[in-house]
């Protein structure tokens, strides 16, 4: 194996095991962000895309030159040569299996390069969903927990407006009833007032027949005085 395919084979089996510790279960989300987060990858960001797309690049010219070895190993003329020399029938097939094993490896290189970065993406996808879960699920707590005390004070603002109705209540009927017995005490007054009001009404017309009695007794007294005058002289 050439240097150039070492390297490739290396780098299709760190990928393999970039992409088996990405899997891992017991790894969540939200511990990758912050792995993510650590500040030699935003110093390594602005290389990023650049090194993504310059593997690519490498990777398909690989590819590509596997894919063209195999065509050339496993076309009519080479087995036209192989049937010609038949000492050329080993070595024909170690280059056509070295062929088909660089096609594999850049093929799985290239596969999984593109497969470990729409990883990572979609593991920050999930992380903010998830933070964005959790917060929204705060929120709708937080405000179920403000409606259940909105409810609770509006029950217990239901409960004083209803004590406080009944207290009114309970002083308007006793008002009623002082209204109610003071009507009563102005009518039993008003009925005296009118009785006594009568009464001296009849000890006015008492008294005037008791003055003209007496006018009438004091007139027939001089009369007798006078008469009694008259017989002594």
């Amino acid at each position: 194996m050439t240097l150039q395919w070492t390297a490739v084979a290396f780098f299709l089996y760190a990928e393999i095991a970039i992409n088996l510790i990405l899997c891992v279960p017991f790894i969540s989300a939200q511990r990758w962000r912050l792995v993510f987060s650590w500040k030699i990858w935003t110093w390594l960001s602005p290389y990023w895309n650049k090194c993504f797309f310059t593997m690519i690049m490498v990777l398909i010219v690989l590819f590509l030159d596997a894919a063209r070895e195999v065509h050339k190993y496993s076309s009519p003329e080479s087995i036209q040569e192989v049937n010609v020399n038949s000492n050329l029938f080993d070595h024909l097939h170690m280059k056509l299996f070295r062929a088909q094993r660089n096609l594999y490896i850049s093929g799985f290189s290239l596969f999984l390069w593109l497969v470990m970065r729409r990883f990572i993406i979609v593991l920050k996808q999930v992380a903010v969903a998830t933070e964005n879960n959790a917060a929204l699920q705060a929120q709708m707590e937080n405000a179920a927990k403000a409606a259940n005390q909105h409810q609770e004070d509006n029950r217990a603002l239901k409960q004083t407006l209803l004590g406080e109705e009944k207290v009114i209540s309970e002083k308007n009927h006793q008002l009623k009833l002082e209204v109610e017995s003071l009507s009563n005490q102005l009518k039993m007054a008003q009925e005296a007032v009118h009785k006594s009001h009568a009464e001296v009404e009849t000890m006015k017309s008492q008294t005037k027949g008791l003055a003209k009695e007496y006018d009438r007794l004091l007139s027939e007294h001089h009369q007798l005085q006078s008469a009694a005058d008259k017989k002594i002289h």
